[in-house]
């Protein structure tokens, strides 16, 4: 079961970005697998596999909770599998644990709070496991009102309020956007999601989170925490798409 740790990280990877933010969330999948994930002898196994079974199963929940699962709906889920490079075996138990989400007995709550039990005090593991069911419902198309009261449910039960749903939401669908868009130039609106921003921000509002991003993902502090060098080129992608969301949005705003 060693492989759980790269196939969540590789998903998780994705949700930040192509296939660089993939090799950097196969790395740290790898080093999850190693142990690193979990402070307890045996533990990570555990955790790596609750991981893997809770997001397919409340993938399947989401999916069916307006009463049926769309083949767009199902598209995602196996776009996801493809994305964590799961072999055969283990797209089935994926779909598996997907289809057990499907059920009407399905006790949705009861499994995201053994789950919160089980990985304790990780906000990471939390919102990462959010990203991941808000990325599948973004990515089948408009969200009804009861695929976004699960999503609330989720992150209400990972300690997340709704502002900071709303802020995953938005950065997911800026990417979305920004993979979708033929124009080289960024869109305004996404610019300012890419910063965690609104468009009413004042100019040191805006010069502040930029600071704040560039400085939470620089290349070399992250090369200095562990991030081999052969990675960094990811890094400085994602780098990339920050500077590039602040220079579209100085120059609509004018300031230097």
């Amino acid at each position: 079961m060693r492989w759980y740790g790269k196939a969540i990280g590789a998903a998780l990877g994705t949700v930040f970005g192509r296939l660089p933010g993939a090799l950097i969330g196969a790395l740290l999948g790898h080093q999850f697998d190693r142990g690193l994930g979990d402070p307890l002898p045996g533990a990570a196994p555990r955790a790596q596999q609750a991981f893997f079974a809770l997001t397919f199963e409340v993938m399947g929940h989401v999916a069916k909770v307006d009463g049926r699962v769309s083949e767009q709906e199902v598209q995602i889920a196996r776009r996801i599998m493809h994305q964590m490079r799961l072999g055969p075996d283990q797209v089935r138990l994926a779909i598996q644990h997907f289809t057990t989400g499907k059920r009407s007995d399905y006790a949705l709550q009861q499994r995201l709070s053994d789950f919160a039990s089980r990985i304790g005090n990780r906000p990471e593991l939390a919102r990462a496991f959010v990203e991941i069911q808000v990325q599948a419902v973004v990515g089948a198309g408009e969200i009804v009102a009861s695929k976004r009261e699960v999503l609330w449910q989720l992150a209400r039960s990972f300690g997340l309020n709704r502002v900071e749903l709303a802020q995953i939401e938005a950065m997911l669908r800026a990417r979305q956007q920004g993979q979708n868009s033929v124009s080289k130039e960024l869109d305004l609106g996404a610019a300012y999601r890419t910063l965690g921003m609104e468009p009413k921000a004042a100019d040191k509002e805006i010069k502040t989170a930029y600071r704040r991003m560039m400085n939470l993902h620089h290349p070399d502090k992250l090369v200095s925490k562990g991030l081999p060098e052969s990675m960094k080129a990811a890094a400085e992608e994602r780098t990339q798409q920050i500077s590039a969301a602040y220079e579209r949005i100085k120059k609509e705003r004018g300031f230097k």
